[in-house]
């Protein structure tokens, strides 16, 4: 008996640590975001001596290599407040630093176009609209939270794709107010400062100006083109012809309120019309097209 006791509580004791030895294996450490860190800085530092042969080069490993940054600010803050992060994020950017590394060293070079900048860029004040795929509510959202839309429409500069229809924005929460038993209305602030197009990611500077319920689109996708002419077809919904988000008010810099005494709540599905408050250079991520559009 006393054996077999042994060999019950051996069993026992893998059967416990094994499973909490694998999810220990999923969670990045504080130790995971130090590395990161220290690889930033020598890419940095490979940066500022690829300046001096190719400065174009450089500014374009710089900018994705403040992304970078920000996402290891996001984790950092992630792991302060949930006391864990997912090892594939981590994984994830760090995937990203090789290859930023390997760009700053002149492994690997990305070619801009020469000339028409202007076909290949996206100009300030340009409205784009896209379709909330994360839910947020002034009850439960945290500032530093993140969000992703997608685009609903192509948006071309001319011949030239700049945008497809499907492309990735990623936004953040920057403020947060919840509402109380008084007056006071709850309110989010809401900016994008990343966007995704075919497998490519640019820094930008992007706020909210309006919003519209998914639903009110309903009978009017069949209509859309690309192009103008789907977004002159979303400008008129968004525009007050039908489909407005009831109860929701957009203020300046992408602030999003709700009336008095309640909290913003912005589903899954709520398009948004998003200005850009920043020009994007789209470079070599722009696509040439022959194609007619309607």
């Amino acid at each position: 008996m006393p054996i077999t006791f042994g060999r019950s509580v051996g069993a026992l004791a893998l059967t416990v640590l094994l499973p909490l030895a694998v999810a220990a294996q999923d969670q990045g450490s504080q130790a995971d975001l130090d590395g990161l860190q220290a690889q930033v800085a020598t890419v940095s530092q490979k940066v500022e001596r690829l300046r001096e042969t190719d400065s174009a080069q450089a500014s374009r490993v710089e900018r994705d290599l403040e992304l970078v940054r920000d996402d290891l600010a996001y984790l950092r803050v992630r792991l302060r407040r949930e006391n864990s992060v997912p090892f594939s994020e981590v994984a994830a950017v760090r995937s990203r630093l090789n290859a930023l590394d390997r760009e700053a060293s002149g492994t690997t070079l990305r070619e801009a176009p020469a000339g028409r900048r202007g076909d290949h860029e996206i100009a300030v004040g340009q409205e784009l609209d896209a379709r909330l795929q994360t839910p947020l509510n002034s009850s439960t959202a945290e500032v530093e939270d993140r969000f992703e839309a997608t685009t609903l429409v192509d948006l071309y500069s001319g011949s030239t794709l700049l945008v497809p229809a499907g492309s990735v924005l990623r936004g953040v929460v920057s403020s947060v107010d919840r509402a109380t038993r008084t007056d006071r209305r709850g309110s989010l602030t809401l900016s994008f400062d990343q966007m995704t197009v075919n497998q490519r990611t640019y820094r930008i500077r992007a706020t909210v100006t309006q919003a519209l319920e998914g639903e009110g689109l309903k009978g009017e996708m069949g209509k859309m083109t690309t192009g103008a002419a789907a977004g002159a077809i979303i400008g008129g919904i968004l525009g007050g012809f039908k489909g407005a988000l009831a109860g929701v008010l957009i203020g300046g810099g992408g602030s999003v309120l709700a009336t008095p005494g309640t909290n913003v709540k912005l589903e899954a599905g709520t398009v948004l019309r998003v200005r850009f408050d920043a020009p994007v250079a789209m470079g070599d991520g722009a696509i040439e097209s022959d194609a007619p559009r309607e």
